[in-house]
This record gives structure tokens, C-alpha cells and sequence, in this order.
């Protein structure tokens, strides 16, 4: 890699000089031949071995760039470190922590030789039962853009961030297919906030969607990446599509701002130099793309990155830290928790003794066997002098016997891989293997001029077969959408016959999306989420459970009593709209509370808020921004972290207008008794609406209330604020 420089923009301009017209169309696409690295992967599982290269010109000593996926970690096989997965970090609320573990995670991507990382899902969480839930961090734009601004942050000190899937990318299983209809107005206040987020924070690349917006498709869709990435945020990355089958038109996407087809060499390569000779594509169009490629390679950061940054002691504690303050304790009746004075401990459920890390999709890690703290290894570390039991929980009668000889219960449940994740429906991608060139092997032995009449046919052929292939996957890929949102009915006739056998019954849920549990919630009066903790997640769970530290995870989404209660939801949609009205937004609309409130956690400890204040700021004679001060007081006997969370509720006079949204929020921790002042800046577009007559945000003449709450349903403590009607900056 080249180092950087004062100004690589003029060395990428001398290269793009040096550049041939062929060599600049070989820039765009992956340098993976289509059918050698579709065989890679089908034989070899490629995307688990090696990074996939694009961008390189050894001539000019441009070693490209080397992609690997990993949202909760490097997704290849050499012992990189499990983080939680995403929604458990957007448990956390922590910002600094999250970019903590994107400089880790980028530091091991380039132990194994990649230096561009898709570490950064932010697609909102708009139904609980999307399948790649926990890939992304929550169902807020303000939560979701402050954590994937973060991990930006963190993968740009080593590596380039890859942002995705831009845009409005939240069901798995017809993502090939689905329209999503939205207006301008929902698309700028809820949609886009947290990439425009992300774009501001630095990232080098934005990978577009599979799926359609407003009738064009995210890999080709003129409006939202030349007008509002490109254009409107300033961004000075590059696009790349989501992969293998990420463009339907070749042409229509370079002229709509789309600058690299990955992983292998197909639409693009098929259709590009024909259409640049013939004039369809301007030269222009190819020499941006190109020069956003080589500005973005040559800002990577030259250094020396070992294979012992891989799992080392700093990363596996980060991992730690990451488990324990994702943890969100939602019921705690009698104060069942922490344990204390224990002899004997239940441990109860199939997923207490074996690694469960999330789905088996493409942000699937691979740790060293023996590296994953499963619950049950983390409580007998943790407390070896303490007598722990174990039932799998295969017979409810057997494992209720058990609770019933021991001081206390405590029943892992959840999901796994089998249940949600990413899925891809063969018969989806059908139509565009019609697209894909033949293989170079073929060509030389047939001929061009002779194959290339049988082998549109045979494409078709070939798509009319894979058409009728299976929507669902099985072996070892992920059980994609789920619509059915309760536990395992087994899982629940276990939770009842423990906690009838024992007062004492804790239950721990593991997952990534939303479940339902107002059937059996009641019974026991300890609930806590561990999500998928990652490979420290055991010991973190100890930690909480024994009282070493107080559970500090607040909830990312909102969990609902009842399935009606969310937005409709249709995994094989070929057509959906989007609205204002998902999560908390949409209960708050309803009139409906939620069994646990966006925002909601429990603690060991107590707080108070007082003094809150709020005061414009200032800027060249305009307000620039919103400046909120408040004293956050641990009333509690245990030091402990709190969520500070402040919410914005505009005059009641719009319904197109949610009552209440989060614009601002704050982690810290305090000592017993500790209070401390802090100040949170709010950005004036946080308050603002989205104008579509006047193309840009303006905000809203009132009385504008701002509150310090718990969580989004929490009374909390208010300041009104007045506000004039005015247009804010774009």
C-alpha cells in the first residue's frame, strides 16, 4: 500500500493518468474470475478462507483491496476475535466502546492481509423478526447512526469501513425482489439519518442494497447514490453493490453512481467496454468511479500487523467488556438478583453448554475450538466453590426435578442459527445468471462467435431450473425471517416446569431479534437478554448473575405484548411501504405500552436526574445547535453505568409526526453516591422535519418539549423549549 500522503488525491490523479482505458474498466469489478470463485466458495467455502481482492494494478504497485465481512468480528478461519453481535452492542449505548472494537476488529482484518472491512450494518430494525436483526443495532436512526458512526470511526484508523446495505434493506428472505415504497419525508427523517451519519464519521465505501426503493433498484437507483450520497452528504468513498448479484443493469448503474461490482468480474465486465465504446457511458462516469477507488486505497494506513493481534488478551477482554454491559436485566422480582448465598445452582437448557454466536451467514465467525465461554463454562469458573448441576432440558420433568433440589434455577433459552438469520432463496437470483458472462475456458474453446448464440439459451436455462429451488436453505445456512415471534414451544413448557419447581428461576434469553413472552414472563422473577454475547459472553453472564457487576444493557428495540402490535410484515413481499410506524413510534401512535420499552434495563443500583437545562447554540448569527446539561445522581450502594437518554416531543399539531423520538443519549458510570453534570449536543436536524417542498429540514414553530427518561415510555424530566420555523442547514 501506498502511505498517505499530504495529498493523495494528486497521486490518484497521476495514476488515473497512467491508467489505460481497459485497466480502468478491470478497476470496477472484483479481480475473481465469476466462475473460478463461484466454485471457490461452493467447494471451499472461499468467503471464510481468504479476502476477496479488487482494485489492483501491480504495474503501478497498486496492491487493491481486500474485502472481509465481519459485523461481530473477521469472518475468516485463523482464531479472530467473536465480539457480540451488533444488537448486543447496541444494548451497550456506548459509543466509545463500539468504536473500540471497530479499531480491533480492523487491526485483525489486516493480520490476515484484508484492509477493508463490512463491518458496519445499519439498516434499521423495523419488524423484530427480520432474520439479520442482529447484524444491525437497533430500530432508532439517532441510536443506529451515533454506534455505526463509531464503528466507522474505529475501522478507518486501520482499514476502509464498509457501510451497508443502503438502503431500506430490513427483510431477508424477498430481498431480491421487494419494492419498498417510501416517501421523501420518511426516507430523510428515519431511513437515512444514520448513513448520512456514518458518511460524516469518515467511511471509504457504501454498499448498496439488493432490494428496490420507490421502483429502481438500491444498485442502481440514481436518486439515492448520485443526488443524496454523492451530491447532497458531500460523500467522497466509494459504492460498491452488495455482492454477486448486487447489479441488474450494468449501464444504469455506473451512470447512477454504483463504482465497483464485486466479488468477481460479471455485469460490469460484461457490458461496460461496449457500451463506453459506443458512448452510452461517458468516460467521465468511468474516471470518477475509478478516481474514487484510488483515493480510498491509497489513505490505508501502511503497518505492521501480526497474527497475534488474532483473539490476543486485549481484544478478548474488549469482547468481555462488550458481553457484560450488553446484558439487559428486564425483570428482577424480590431482588432475585444478584445470586447470593447459594450452595447448589440449576443450570438449565441445551444452549447453556455449547457456542452459540448467531447465525451462519455471511458475518459467520470461526473461533479456535476451545476459545467460546459458553454460560455454564462462565458460572463454574466463576464460581468454583459453588455446586452446579446440569439438565439439557430435553425432558421439562427431569430438569424441574433438578430445580427443585437446588437453591436457585437458572434456564438459557432463546435462538440460534436454526431459527433466525440471513437466507438467500435460489430461485430469487434466477434472473440474473442471464446476466453472467461465460466462463474464459469455454470462450477459448468454443469460440466466441459460436458460443455465444446457445449460451443466452442455456442462461435462461439454467435460471428456469434455479427458479424452482427451495426458499429455504437448510444444511448449515440460517433459518432466515422469522414471523412467528414466540419461543420453541418445548422451550417454554421447560420455563414453566422449572420455574413451578423453583421460586428462584432466573431465565436467560438468547437472540438477536425480538420474542414474545408475555405467556410465561410472569412466572419467573428474574428475566435478563444475553443476545448473542460472543465468545466471552459466559463469563460475562457470571459476572452479572454473581453481583460482580450491575447489569448496565439497555434495550435497542422495543419488545410488544402482542404480535399485532407491530408493522405488517411479509417475508416474501414483493412490495411493502415504509412509514413512520415501527417500534416505539408506532406503539406510542397506538396507544399500545410495551412489555419493555425501547431504552428499558434494569439495574443493581438507583439514579436520579435534576437541573436539566437546555440553551441554543450559536454560529455566525444562526443557532448551530441544541447544548442540554443535567446532574446524574447513583442514589444506589453499587457502582454502576447509566443510559442517559434524552427525548424530543414537537408541537402536537402534525399527526405525520411521532409524539416522542430520541435525539441524544450518553453512557456513563458512577461510583455509589457519585453525581456528575454532563452536557449532550444535540444537532439542530434532530429536531428538525424533513421539508420535501422545500428539498431540505426545517424546523417546527412551538413549544418543543425536551426529556431526561429512562426509557421512551419513562415520564422522565422535562425543559419546554421554543422554537422558530427555519430552514436548516442540508
Amino acid at each position: 500500500m501506498h502511505e498517505r500522503g499530504s495529498s493523495s488525491q494528486e497521486k490518484s490523479l497521476e495514476l488515473l493518468a497512467e491508467l489505460t482505458t481497459a485497466e480502468k474498466l478491470e478497476l470496477l469489478d472484483g479481480d475473481t474470475p465469476f466462475w473460478s470463485g463461484m466454485a471457490d466458495i461452493a467447494l471451499h467455502q472461499a468467503s471464510h478462507r481468504h479476502p476477496w481482492p479488487a482494485a489492483q494494478v501491480p504495474r503501478l504497485g497498486l496492491a487493491g483491496l481486500q474485502f472481509v465481512d465481519g459485523p461481530r468480528g473477521v469472518v475468516l478461519e485463523g482464531g479472530a476475535t467473536t465480539f457480540p453481535v451488533p444488537m448486543a452492542r447496541g444494548a451497550c449505548w456506548d459509543p466509545d466502546l463500539e468504536q473500540r472494537i471497530g479499531e480491533a476488529i480492523a487491526r485483525e482484518a489486516r493480520s490476515f492481509g484484508a484492509n477493508w472491512v463490512a463491518g458496519v450494518c445499519i439498516n434499521l430494525l423495523r419488524h423484530p423478526g427480520w432474520g439479520r436483526a442482529q447484524e444491525t443495532y437497533g430500530e432508532d436512526p439517532v441510536h443506529v447512526g451515533a454506534l455505526g458512526a463509531a464503528m466507522t470511526r474505529g475501522l478507518e484508523r486501520h482499514a476502509v469501513a464498509c457501510v451497508k446495505h443502503f438502503a431500506l434493506n430490513s427483510i431477508d428472505s424477498s430481498r431480491f425482489l421487494v419494492d419498498v415504497q417510501v416517501s421523501e419525508r420518511v426516507l430523510h427523517e428515519l431511513y437515512l439519518p444514520h448513513f448520512r451519519d456514518c458518511v460524516e464519521a469518515g467511511a471509504g465505501s457504501m454498499m448498496s442494497a439488493y432490494n428496490q426503493v420507490n421502483g429502481h433498484w438500491c444498485g442502481q437507483h440514481p436518486e439515492l447514490l448520485r443526488r443524496i450520497l454523492k451530491q447532497r452528504w458531500g460523500f467522497r468513498g466509494f459504492v460498491v453493490c452488495d455482492f454477486i448479484f448486487g447489479v441488474r443493469d450494468g449501464v444504469a448503474a455506473v451512470l447512477a453512481g454504483q463504482d465497483l461490482e464485486m466479488p468477481f468480474g460479471m455485469v460490469f465486465a460484461g457490458c461496460l467496454p461496449e457500451a463506453v465504446a459506443d458512448g452510452r457511458v461517458p468516460m467521465g462516469c468511468i474516471d470518477e468511479a475509478v478516481l474514487r477507488l484510488l483515493q480510498v486505497q491509497l489513505r490505508v494506513p501502511a503497518g505492521a500487523y501480526p497474527a497475534s493481534l488474532r483473539s490476543c488478551e486485549t481484544h478478548r477482554a474488549l469482547a468481555r467488556e462488550a458481553a457484560t454491559s450488553s446484558i439487559v436485566l428486564l425483570r428482577n422480582e424480590g431482588q432475585v438478583l444478584p445470586f447470593k448465598g447459594l450452595s447448589s445452582l440449576a443450570v438449565i437448557g441445551r444452549l447453556a453448554s455449547i457456542p452459540n454466536l448467531g447465525d451462519r451467514g455471511s458475518s459467520d465467525t470461526r473461533p479456535l475450538p476451545g476459545t467460546v465461554v459458553t454460560p455454564l463454562d462462565g458460572l463454574r469458573a466463576a464460581a468454583p466453590d459453588l455446586r452446579i448441576e446440569q439438565a439439557s432440558g430435553s425432558s421439562p420433568l427431569a430438569a424441574a426435578a433438578l430445580a427443585a433440589r437446588c437453591d436457585a434455577a437458572v434456564v438459557v433459552a432463546g435462538l440460534d442459527w436454526r431459527l433466525e438469520g440471513e437466507h438467500i432463496h435460489p430461485g430469487d437470483i434466477a434472473p440474473i445468471l442471464r446476466l453472467i458472462p461465460p466462463p474464459d475456458w469455454l470462450l477459448r474453446l468454443v469460440g466466441r462467435r459460436r458460443l455465444m448464440p446457445f449460451w443466452r439459451p442455456l442462461a435462461h436455462l439454467l435460471a428456469w431450473i434455479t427458479s424452482y429451488a427451495s426458499a429455504r436453505q437448510g444444511g448449515d445456512f440460517a433459518a432466515g425471517d422469522r414471523t412467528d415471534l414466540n419461543l420453541p414451544a418445548d422451550q417454554v413448557a421447560l420455563i414453566r416446569q422449572v420455574a413451578s419447581a423453583n421460586p428462584r428461576t432466573v431465565v436467560v434469553l438468547m437472540g438477536g431479534g425480538g420474542m414474545l413472552i408475555e405467556d410465561w414472563r410472569q412466572l419467573v422473577p428474574g428475566l435478563l437478554l444475553l443476545w448473542y454475547p460472543g465468545e466471552q459472553g459466559g463469563a460475562a453472564l457470571a459476572d452479572v448473575l454473581l453481583g460482580r457487576v450491575s447489569p448496565s444493557g439497555r434495550l435497542p428495540f422495543s419488545m410488544p405484548t402482542q404480535a399485532c402490535h407491530l408493522p405488517p410484515f411479509e417475508p416474501r413481499a414483493r412490495r411493502v411501504v415504509y412509514d413512520f410506524w415501527h417500534g416505539y413510534r408506532r406503539l406510542q401512535r397506538d396507544g399500545n405500552a410495551a412489555a419493555f420499552p425501547f431504552g428499558f434495563g434494569l439495574s443493581y443500583s438507583q439514579f436520579t436526574a435534576s437541573e436539566l437545562t437546555a440553551e441554543f447554540q450559536r454560529a455566525d448569527g444562526r443557532i448551530d445547535h441544541l447544548q442540554t446539561s443535567v446532574t446524574i445522581t447513583n442514589t444506589g450502594e453499587m457502582e454502576a453505568a447509566e443510559v442517559v437518554q434524552i427525548y424530543l416531543e414537537p408541537p402536537a399539531r402534525e399527526l405525520e409526526r411521532p409524539a416522542r423520538t430520541l435525539v441524544a443519549f450518553q453512557r456513563l458510570h458512577l461510583a455509589a453516591g457519585e453525581a456528575r453534570r454532563i452536557t449532550l449536543t444535540v444537532p439542530l436536524r434532530a429536531l428538525a422535519r424533513f421539508d420535501p417542498a422545500q428539498d431540505g429540514f426545517v424546523t417546527e414553530e412551538g413549544t418543543h418539549r425536551l426529556v431526561v427518561a429512562r426509557h421512551v415510555e419513562d415520564v422522565g424530566l422535562a425543559v419546554a423549549l421554543e422554537m422558530e420555523a427555519a430552514r436548516v442547514s442540508n
